[in-house]
């Protein structure tokens, strides 16, 4: 876990949504359709807590958790920053598996968009789930971010530079097998763990949840920076139309697999 810290204690995540905008769009169009009008929200695993800004915003009761304290600290000052500190119920550094601060059935909908990634062993993802699974109430909405193995893949096989060890056939063959990377330039992506999307629901309604549904948050990462500079080019209608597009393709099976994140959208079951 150090590493991951090491990590994100140097990484821009808020930056990153700002400057991989279809992902927080599509997400955020998916979240407000599924979540309930009005109740108490987890965002655990936050970052810097974009997405609970945004939910503050909605009128939501937020408690955020993530790993890294700076990023904590950061979406505290960020909530003061906005005056939506009346909003939280808490700000805590915590680990996706050991949710202790929190007692059993406390939210109304979960979101863990990152802690997935981290988790190499599967003892871990079955632990980060269970908790997730612990403090949602019965019936309430769980929002569950994957990275997909096959985009990684393919990713690997049109930049293999970029994604060492993954620049020869014989590590892009074990990492279909296993799923699991470790990134061989210093400071790059820590290590990971990418789902085969057809294990995506099997894995969360074997841990109690109903899937209602699995998009894909951001099929637009097929697209080159020259290829966005040409739609940019055309102004912001454009822009418009590619998102509003890209949002409606998210629910289509067949793209799955083309884009980099993917959300799970799932209820927890009654006894």
């Amino acid at each position: 876990m150090s590493k991951i810290i090491s990590y994100y204690n140097q990484f821009d995540e808020w930056g990153r949504l700002d400057r991989e905008p279809i992902e927080f769009q599509v997400n955020w169009h998916y979240i407000r359709k599924y979540m309930p009008k009005t109740g108490y929200v987890l965002d655990n695993g936050a970052g810097p807590g974009k997405y609970s800004m945004g939910l503050a915003k909605e009128g939501y009761k937020v408690t955020l958790t993530d790993l890294t304290p700076k990023l904590v600290e950061i979406a505290e000052n960020k909530a003061n920053e906005l005056h939506l500190e009346g909003q939280f119920n808490g700000f805590y550094a915590a680990d996706a598996r050991a949710l202790n601060m929190i007692k059993d059935e406390q939210f109304d909908a979960s979101l863990m968009l990152g802690p997935m990634y981290h988790l190499q062993e599967e003892i871990d993802r079955v632990k980060a789930v269970k908790e997730l699974n612990r403090v949602t109430k019965k019936d309430g909405i769980i929002f569950v971010a994957f990275m997909p193995r096959i985009r990684h893949i393919l990713s690997s096989l049109l930049n293999p530079e970029k994604w060492k060890p993954n620049d020869n056939m014989d590590t892009i063959i074990q990492f279909g097998e296993s799923g699991s990377f470790n990134h061989a330039d210093e400071g790059r992506f820590t290590g990971a763990y990418y789902f085969n999307i057809e294990e995506i629901r099997p894995f969360m309604e074997s841990q109690g949840f109903e899937s209602l549904e699995l998009i894909g948050s951001n099929v637009g990462a097929i697209l080159t920076d020259e290829n966005w500079s040409y739609w940019i080019d055309k102004g912001e209608q454009e822009v418009d139309k590619i998102i509003k597009l890209l949002i409606e393709k998210a629910s289509d099976p067949y793209t799955l697999g083309i884009s980099s994140h993917l959300l799970y959208i799932g209820r927890k079951k009654g006894l």
